[in-house]
Protein backbone atom coordinates (compact mmCIF):
# COMPACT_ATOMS: atom_id res chain seq x y z
CA UNK A 1 0.00 0.00 0.00
CA UNK A 2 1.01 3.73 -0.69
CA UNK A 3 3.25 4.55 2.49
CA UNK A 4 4.95 2.91 5.64
CA UNK A 5 4.76 4.22 9.18
CA UNK A 6 5.01 8.29 9.18
CA UNK A 7 7.97 9.72 9.94
CA UNK A 8 6.07 11.78 13.14
CA UNK A 9 4.65 8.72 13.96
CA UNK A 10 8.07 6.86 14.47
CA UNK A 11 9.85 9.61 15.94
CA UNK A 12 7.20 9.53 18.94
CA UNK A 13 7.23 6.25 19.79
CA UNK A 14 10.91 6.27 19.55
CA UNK A 15 10.63 8.85 22.03
CA UNK A 16 8.57 7.31 24.11
CA UNK A 17 10.41 3.86 24.34
CA UNK A 18 13.48 6.57 24.91
CA UNK A 19 12.02 8.11 27.83
CA UNK A 20 10.33 5.14 29.38
CA UNK A 21 14.06 3.42 29.10
CA UNK A 22 15.66 6.67 31.32
CA UNK A 23 12.75 6.78 33.62
CA UNK A 24 12.92 2.61 34.10
CA UNK A 25 16.28 2.01 34.00
CA UNK A 26 17.94 5.80 34.96
CA UNK A 27 20.10 6.09 32.18
CA UNK A 28 20.38 6.52 28.05
CA UNK A 29 19.57 3.45 26.47
CA UNK A 30 22.42 2.03 23.85
CA UNK A 31 19.74 2.36 20.83
CA UNK A 32 16.10 1.67 20.22
CA UNK A 33 15.00 -0.98 17.43
CA UNK A 34 11.74 -1.96 16.18
CA UNK A 35 9.95 -4.85 14.98
CA UNK A 36 6.70 -4.46 13.01
CA UNK A 37 3.07 -6.34 13.61
CA UNK A 38 1.36 -8.08 10.32
CA UNK A 39 -1.47 -8.76 8.37
CA UNK A 40 -2.03 -12.05 6.28
CA UNK A 41 -3.69 -10.93 3.07
CA UNK A 42 -4.56 -14.81 2.46
CA UNK A 43 -2.78 -18.08 2.92
CA UNK A 44 -4.17 -19.12 6.40
CA UNK A 45 -2.70 -22.21 8.58
CA UNK A 46 -0.34 -23.41 5.48
CA UNK A 47 2.99 -21.83 6.61
CA UNK A 48 3.12 -25.02 9.35
CA UNK A 49 2.55 -27.06 6.18
CA UNK A 50 5.15 -25.90 4.59
CA UNK A 51 2.72 -24.05 1.93
CA UNK A 52 2.18 -20.27 0.64
CA UNK A 53 1.21 -17.20 2.45
CA UNK A 54 1.43 -13.64 1.54
CA UNK A 55 1.40 -11.64 4.66
CA UNK A 56 2.48 -8.07 4.84
CA UNK A 57 4.08 -6.32 7.70
CA UNK A 58 2.15 -3.38 9.26
CA UNK A 59 2.71 0.24 10.56
CA UNK A 60 2.00 -1.32 13.91
CA UNK A 61 5.10 -1.98 15.36
CA UNK A 62 7.37 -3.18 18.82
CA UNK A 63 10.16 -1.01 20.16
CA UNK A 64 12.62 -1.93 22.50
CA UNK A 65 14.88 0.12 24.24
CA UNK A 66 18.05 -1.26 24.95
CA UNK A 67 21.57 -1.10 27.09
CA UNK A 68 23.85 -3.76 28.15
CA UNK A 69 24.73 -4.64 31.85
CA UNK A 70 27.80 -5.63 32.91
CA UNK A 71 26.59 -8.60 34.84
CA UNK A 72 24.37 -11.50 33.61
CA UNK A 73 21.53 -10.11 34.13
CA UNK A 74 18.20 -9.77 32.00
CA UNK A 75 15.37 -7.27 32.87
CA UNK A 76 12.86 -6.66 30.77
CA UNK A 77 9.70 -4.07 30.81
CA UNK A 78 6.54 -3.94 29.00
CA UNK A 79 5.42 -0.62 29.20
CA UNK A 80 1.58 -1.44 28.19
CA UNK A 81 1.39 -4.09 31.46
CA UNK A 82 3.87 -2.34 33.53
CA UNK A 83 4.94 -5.27 34.40
CA UNK A 84 9.19 -6.29 35.06
CA UNK A 85 10.22 -9.48 34.47
CA UNK A 86 14.20 -10.17 35.54
CA UNK A 87 16.57 -13.90 34.60
CA UNK A 88 19.87 -14.53 35.08
CA UNK A 89 21.12 -15.76 31.97
CA UNK A 90 22.84 -18.63 33.70
CA UNK A 91 19.69 -19.59 34.90
CA UNK A 92 18.30 -20.10 30.99
CA UNK A 93 19.34 -23.79 31.05
CA UNK A 94 17.46 -26.45 28.48
CA UNK A 95 18.54 -29.25 26.11
CA UNK A 96 22.15 -29.17 24.67
CA UNK A 97 24.90 -26.24 24.95
CA UNK A 98 25.82 -23.70 22.69
CA UNK A 99 28.12 -25.61 21.40
CA UNK A 100 26.33 -28.03 19.82
CA UNK A 101 22.35 -26.33 19.42
CA UNK A 102 22.72 -23.52 16.48
CA UNK A 103 22.02 -26.58 14.27
CA UNK A 104 19.74 -28.17 16.74
CA UNK A 105 18.09 -25.17 16.51
CA UNK A 106 16.78 -25.46 12.53
CA UNK A 107 15.28 -28.80 13.84
CA UNK A 108 11.93 -29.56 15.13
CA UNK A 109 11.70 -29.77 19.06
CA UNK A 110 9.45 -30.05 22.19
CA UNK A 111 8.58 -27.27 23.87
CA UNK A 112 10.40 -26.92 27.74
CA UNK A 113 8.66 -28.62 30.34
CA UNK A 114 9.60 -26.05 32.98
CA UNK A 115 10.99 -22.89 31.31
CA UNK A 116 12.22 -20.40 33.37
CA UNK A 117 9.85 -17.79 32.63
CA UNK A 118 5.92 -17.94 31.36
CA UNK A 119 3.58 -15.72 30.40
CA UNK A 120 4.08 -12.68 28.61
CA UNK A 121 7.72 -12.62 29.86
CA UNK A 122 8.31 -16.11 28.20
CA UNK A 123 8.54 -14.74 24.63
CA UNK A 124 11.60 -12.21 25.57
CA UNK A 125 13.14 -14.36 27.72
CA UNK A 126 12.86 -17.14 25.31
CA UNK A 127 14.20 -15.32 22.41
CA UNK A 128 17.64 -15.45 24.81
CA UNK A 129 17.44 -18.55 25.27
CA UNK A 130 17.38 -19.86 22.03
CA UNK A 131 20.23 -17.53 21.07
CA UNK A 132 22.36 -18.50 23.75
CA UNK A 133 21.49 -22.35 22.48
CA UNK A 134 22.42 -21.03 19.15
CA UNK A 135 25.83 -19.83 19.91
CA UNK A 136 25.08 -16.53 19.98
CA UNK A 137 26.81 -13.96 22.87
CA UNK A 138 24.08 -12.90 24.42
CA UNK A 139 24.95 -10.66 27.72
CA UNK A 140 23.05 -8.81 30.20
CA UNK A 141 20.88 -6.05 29.18
CA UNK A 142 18.09 -3.75 30.36
CA UNK A 143 15.00 -3.71 27.88
CA UNK A 144 11.92 -1.41 27.88
CA UNK A 145 9.32 -2.29 25.15
CA UNK A 146 5.99 -0.59 24.35
CA UNK A 147 4.13 -1.66 21.29
CA UNK A 148 1.73 -0.05 19.12
CA UNK A 149 0.46 -3.71 17.84
CA UNK A 150 -3.00 -4.22 19.64
CA UNK A 151 -2.64 -7.88 21.92
CA UNK A 152 -4.91 -10.96 20.46
CA UNK A 153 -5.68 -8.74 17.44
CA UNK A 154 -4.48 -11.86 15.44
CA UNK A 155 -1.42 -9.41 13.88
CA UNK A 156 1.39 -10.72 15.16
CA UNK A 157 2.00 -8.96 18.35
CA UNK A 158 4.05 -11.64 19.94
CA UNK A 159 6.36 -11.86 17.04
CA UNK A 160 6.88 -8.34 16.87
CA UNK A 161 8.03 -8.37 20.60
CA UNK A 162 10.32 -11.56 19.65
CA UNK A 163 11.95 -9.95 16.84
CA UNK A 164 12.72 -6.34 18.28
CA UNK A 165 13.58 -8.45 21.47
CA UNK A 166 16.09 -10.55 19.35
CA UNK A 167 17.34 -7.16 17.58
CA UNK A 168 17.92 -5.36 20.99
CA UNK A 169 20.38 -8.46 22.29
CA UNK A 170 22.13 -8.53 19.23
CA UNK A 171 22.55 -4.54 19.11
CA UNK A 172 23.97 -4.35 23.05
CA UNK A 173 26.09 -7.63 23.04
CA UNK A 174 27.64 -6.69 19.34
CA UNK A 175 26.57 -9.28 16.83
CA UNK A 176 24.52 -9.42 14.28
CA UNK A 177 21.49 -11.55 12.80
CA UNK A 178 20.84 -11.90 9.35
CA UNK A 179 17.02 -11.66 8.42
CA UNK A 180 16.77 -15.48 7.85
CA UNK A 181 18.33 -15.75 11.15
CA UNK A 182 15.77 -13.68 13.04
CA UNK A 183 12.95 -15.47 11.45
CA UNK A 184 14.30 -18.75 12.47
CA UNK A 185 15.30 -18.13 16.14
CA UNK A 186 12.54 -16.27 16.95
CA UNK A 187 10.08 -18.87 15.40
CA UNK A 188 11.54 -21.14 17.96
CA UNK A 189 11.44 -19.53 20.75
CA UNK A 190 8.17 -19.31 20.38
CA UNK A 191 7.83 -22.69 19.14
CA UNK A 192 10.10 -24.52 22.37
CA UNK A 193 10.37 -21.96 25.22
CA UNK A 194 6.88 -20.06 24.67
CA UNK A 195 5.39 -23.54 23.56
CA UNK A 196 3.10 -22.29 21.10
CA UNK A 197 3.76 -24.70 17.63
CA UNK A 198 3.34 -21.49 15.36
CA UNK A 199 4.61 -21.76 11.48
CA UNK A 200 7.68 -19.03 10.00
CA UNK A 201 4.64 -16.99 9.18
CA UNK A 202 4.49 -14.36 11.63
CA UNK A 203 7.83 -13.93 12.08
CA UNK A 204 8.96 -13.96 8.55
CA UNK A 205 6.32 -11.56 8.59
CA UNK A 206 7.82 -9.44 10.76
CA UNK A 207 11.56 -9.58 9.92
CA UNK A 208 11.37 -9.41 5.90
CA UNK A 209 8.46 -6.88 5.59
CA UNK A 210 9.03 -4.16 2.89
CA UNK A 211 7.46 -0.85 2.27
CA UNK A 212 4.36 -0.89 -0.08
CA UNK A 213 4.57 -4.31 -0.60
CA UNK A 214 3.37 -7.75 0.14
CA UNK A 215 5.13 -10.96 0.40
CA UNK A 216 4.90 -14.34 -1.21
CA UNK A 217 6.65 -16.85 1.01
CA UNK A 218 7.26 -20.30 0.27
CA UNK A 219 7.53 -21.36 3.92
CA UNK A 220 9.42 -24.77 2.80
CA UNK A 221 12.09 -23.35 0.85
CA UNK A 222 11.86 -19.75 2.83
CA UNK A 223 12.24 -17.75 -0.41
CA UNK A 224 10.85 -14.28 -0.18
CA UNK A 225 9.38 -12.60 -3.32
CA UNK A 226 7.96 -9.08 -2.42
CA UNK A 227 4.94 -8.48 -4.82
CA UNK A 228 3.75 -4.90 -5.16
CA UNK A 229 0.67 -4.25 -3.26
CA UNK A 230 0.01 -0.03 -4.43
CA UNK A 231 -3.75 -0.02 -3.89
CA UNK A 232 -3.55 4.02 -4.16
CA UNK A 233 -3.58 3.12 -7.39
CA UNK A 234 -7.46 2.06 -7.28
CA UNK A 235 -8.48 4.71 -4.67
CA UNK A 236 -8.78 1.76 -2.33
CA UNK A 237 -7.08 0.01 0.83
CA UNK A 238 -7.29 -3.05 3.11
CA UNK A 239 -8.92 -2.12 6.26
CA UNK A 240 -8.56 -3.77 9.58
CA UNK A 241 -11.19 -4.73 11.74
CA UNK A 242 -10.23 -5.50 15.01
CA UNK A 243 -13.18 -7.55 16.97
CA UNK A 244 -11.41 -6.76 20.01
CA UNK A 245 -12.04 -10.55 20.93
CA UNK A 246 -8.40 -11.85 22.39
CA UNK A 247 -7.39 -15.08 21.65
CA UNK A 248 -4.23 -16.95 22.64
CA UNK A 249 -2.96 -19.59 20.09
CA UNK A 250 -1.79 -21.41 23.72
CA UNK A 251 -4.83 -21.81 24.89
CA UNK A 252 -7.17 -22.95 21.82
CA UNK A 253 -7.60 -25.13 19.30
CA UNK A 254 -4.67 -23.99 17.33
CA UNK A 255 -2.10 -27.20 18.21
CA UNK A 256 -5.22 -29.45 17.45
CA UNK A 257 -5.40 -27.94 13.96
CA UNK A 258 -1.78 -28.60 13.12
CA UNK A 259 -1.48 -31.92 14.52
CA UNK A 260 -4.69 -33.12 12.71
CA UNK A 261 -2.75 -31.86 9.78
CA UNK A 262 0.19 -33.37 10.16
CA UNK A 263 -1.60 -36.90 11.01
CA UNK A 264 -3.30 -36.37 7.66
CA UNK A 265 -0.06 -35.84 6.02
CA UNK A 266 1.57 -39.06 7.50
CA UNK A 267 -1.46 -41.33 6.28
CA UNK A 268 -1.14 -40.01 2.82
CA UNK A 269 2.47 -40.32 3.05
CA UNK A 270 3.77 -36.96 2.12
CA UNK A 271 6.27 -34.97 3.90
CA UNK A 272 3.20 -32.14 4.46
CA UNK A 273 0.20 -31.17 2.60
CA UNK A 274 1.44 -28.83 0.44
CA UNK A 275 2.13 -31.81 -1.32
CA UNK A 276 -1.27 -32.69 -2.62
CA UNK A 277 -2.07 -31.14 -5.73
CA UNK A 278 -5.04 -30.07 -6.16
CA UNK A 279 -5.86 -31.95 -8.84
CA UNK A 280 -5.29 -34.93 -6.33
CA UNK A 281 -7.87 -33.44 -3.45
CA UNK A 282 -10.65 -35.56 -4.44
CA UNK A 283 -9.08 -38.85 -4.03
CA UNK A 284 -7.17 -37.72 -1.26
CA UNK A 285 -10.09 -36.27 0.55
CA UNK A 286 -12.27 -39.70 0.00
CA UNK A 287 -8.98 -41.54 1.52
CA UNK A 288 -8.51 -39.57 4.56
CA UNK A 289 -12.21 -39.57 5.18
CA UNK A 290 -12.33 -42.96 5.16
CA UNK A 291 -9.00 -43.52 7.24
CA UNK A 292 -8.84 -40.80 9.45
CA UNK A 293 -12.87 -39.03 9.65
CA UNK A 294 -14.09 -36.04 7.69
CA UNK A 295 -12.75 -34.01 9.97
CA UNK A 296 -9.18 -34.58 9.23
CA UNK A 297 -10.59 -34.33 5.60
CA UNK A 298 -11.87 -30.92 5.90
CA UNK A 299 -8.42 -29.96 7.24
CA UNK A 300 -6.82 -31.37 4.56
CA UNK A 301 -9.21 -29.46 1.89
CA UNK A 302 -8.76 -26.27 3.30
CA UNK A 303 -4.75 -26.56 3.17
CA UNK A 304 -4.86 -27.70 -0.42
CA UNK A 305 -7.28 -25.07 -1.88
CA UNK A 306 -5.84 -22.35 0.45
CA UNK A 307 -2.46 -22.63 -1.05
CA UNK A 308 -3.75 -22.61 -4.24
CA UNK A 309 -5.54 -19.18 -3.72
CA UNK A 310 -2.43 -17.68 -1.94
CA UNK A 311 -1.15 -18.13 -6.20
CA UNK A 312 -4.09 -17.19 -7.60
CA UNK A 313 -4.03 -13.78 -5.49
CA UNK A 314 -0.42 -13.19 -6.84
CA UNK A 315 -1.01 -13.93 -10.23
CA UNK A 316 -3.71 -11.70 -10.41
CA UNK A 317 -1.55 -8.89 -8.60
CA UNK A 318 0.83 -9.30 -11.62
CA UNK A 319 -1.48 -9.36 -14.27
CA UNK A 320 -1.72 -6.98 -16.69
CA UNK A 321 -5.88 -6.24 -16.29
CA UNK A 322 -5.51 -6.16 -12.75
CA UNK A 323 -8.88 -5.59 -10.65
CA UNK A 324 -10.05 -5.83 -7.04
CA UNK A 325 -13.22 -8.06 -7.30
CA UNK A 326 -10.98 -11.11 -8.06
CA UNK A 327 -9.22 -10.32 -4.77
CA UNK A 328 -11.90 -10.12 -3.01
CA UNK A 329 -13.84 -13.24 -4.30
CA UNK A 330 -10.48 -14.98 -3.03
CA UNK A 331 -10.58 -13.58 0.06
CA UNK A 332 -14.15 -14.59 0.50
CA UNK A 333 -13.80 -18.39 -0.53
CA UNK A 334 -10.67 -18.26 2.21
CA UNK A 335 -12.82 -16.91 4.70
CA UNK A 336 -15.41 -19.54 4.19
CA UNK A 337 -12.97 -22.75 4.16
CA UNK A 338 -11.55 -21.43 7.63
CA UNK A 339 -14.95 -20.78 9.07
CA UNK A 340 -16.64 -24.22 7.58
CA UNK A 341 -13.53 -26.74 6.83
CA UNK A 342 -10.78 -25.15 9.24
CA UNK A 343 -13.53 -24.12 11.81
CA UNK A 344 -10.99 -21.41 13.39
CA UNK A 345 -13.51 -18.33 12.89
CA UNK A 346 -15.95 -16.64 15.34
CA UNK A 347 -19.03 -15.25 15.39
CA UNK A 348 -17.74 -11.73 15.72
CA UNK A 349 -15.16 -12.14 12.64
CA UNK A 350 -18.23 -14.01 11.02
CA UNK A 351 -19.79 -11.32 11.32
CA UNK A 352 -17.29 -8.52 10.08
CA UNK A 353 -16.58 -10.09 6.97
CA UNK A 354 -20.34 -10.29 6.29
CA UNK A 355 -21.13 -6.89 6.96
CA UNK A 356 -18.60 -5.66 5.50
CA UNK A 357 -19.42 -7.23 2.24
CA UNK A 358 -22.69 -6.56 2.10
CA UNK A 359 -22.31 -2.82 2.85
CA UNK A 360 -19.78 -2.70 -0.74
CA UNK A 361 -16.20 -3.90 0.25
CA UNK A 362 -14.63 -6.15 -2.79
CA UNK A 363 -13.98 -8.90 -0.20
CA UNK A 364 -13.27 -9.90 3.36
CA UNK A 365 -12.04 -13.14 5.74
CA UNK A 366 -10.71 -13.76 8.74
CA UNK A 367 -6.57 -12.76 9.50
CA UNK A 368 -4.54 -15.01 12.02
CA UNK A 369 -4.86 -17.77 13.30
CA UNK A 370 -8.36 -17.12 14.09
CA UNK A 371 -10.88 -17.77 16.84
CA UNK A 372 -11.14 -14.28 17.86
CA UNK A 373 -8.66 -11.46 16.61
CA UNK A 374 -9.60 -8.98 13.08
CA UNK A 375 -11.05 -9.46 9.70
CA UNK A 376 -9.48 -7.40 6.86
CA UNK A 377 -11.56 -5.59 4.48
CA UNK A 378 -10.68 -5.10 0.94
CA UNK A 379 -12.48 -1.43 0.75
CA UNK A 380 -12.70 1.35 -2.42
CA UNK A 381 -12.15 4.81 -0.11
CA UNK A 382 -15.50 5.69 -1.50
CA UNK A 383 -17.34 3.55 0.61
CA UNK A 384 -15.20 3.57 3.74
CA UNK A 385 -17.10 5.38 6.08
CA UNK A 386 -20.22 2.95 5.11
CA UNK A 387 -18.39 -0.41 5.35
CA UNK A 388 -17.30 0.83 8.79
CA UNK A 389 -20.24 2.00 10.07
CA UNK A 390 -22.07 -0.92 9.01
CA UNK A 391 -19.89 -2.90 10.69
CA UNK A 392 -20.48 -0.92 13.83
CA UNK A 393 -23.86 -1.04 14.04
CA UNK A 394 -24.27 -4.90 13.48
CA UNK A 395 -21.91 -5.33 16.47
CA UNK A 396 -24.12 -2.89 18.81
CA UNK A 397 -27.24 -4.52 17.66
CA UNK A 398 -25.52 -7.97 18.47
CA UNK A 399 -23.83 -6.75 21.79
CA UNK A 400 -21.01 -7.47 21.18
CA UNK A 401 -17.22 -5.22 22.11
CA UNK A 402 -17.03 -1.95 19.68
CA UNK A 403 -14.45 -2.95 16.75
CA UNK A 404 -11.54 -0.72 15.96
CA UNK A 405 -10.62 0.30 13.00
CA UNK A 406 -7.42 0.94 11.13
CA UNK A 407 -5.84 0.80 7.86
CA UNK A 408 -3.16 -2.12 7.03
CA UNK A 409 -0.03 -0.28 5.26
CA UNK A 410 2.61 -2.04 4.23
CA UNK A 411 5.75 -1.28 6.01
CA UNK A 412 9.65 -2.04 6.46
CA UNK A 413 10.72 -4.74 8.54
CA UNK A 414 12.53 -5.39 12.07
CA UNK A 415 15.52 -3.12 11.90
CA UNK A 416 17.30 0.25 13.96
CA UNK A 417 15.31 3.14 14.50
CA UNK A 418 18.12 4.99 16.50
Amino acid sequence: MAVSLDTGSVTSAVDGARRGFLERFGGEPAGVWAAPGRVNVIGEHTDYNDGFVLPMAIDRACYAAAAPRADRILRVYAAQLDEMVEVSLDALVGPGSAADTRDAANTDMAPLAEPAVTGWGGYPVGVAWILRQAGFPVGGADIYLTSTVPVGSGLSSSAALECATALALAGVAGFELTTHELALHTQRAENIYAGVPCGPLDQMSSAFGQDGSVLFIDTRSGEVRPQPFDLTAEDALLLIIDTRVSHAHGENGYADRRAACERAAEFLGVRALRDIPMEELPEAFAKVSVGLGETYARRLRHVVTEDARVQQFVAILNHEQFSLPPLGHRMMQSHASLRDDYEVSAPELDLAVATAVAAGAHGARMTGGGFGGSAIALVDRAVLDEVRDAVRAAFAEHGYTEPQFFPAVASAGARRIL
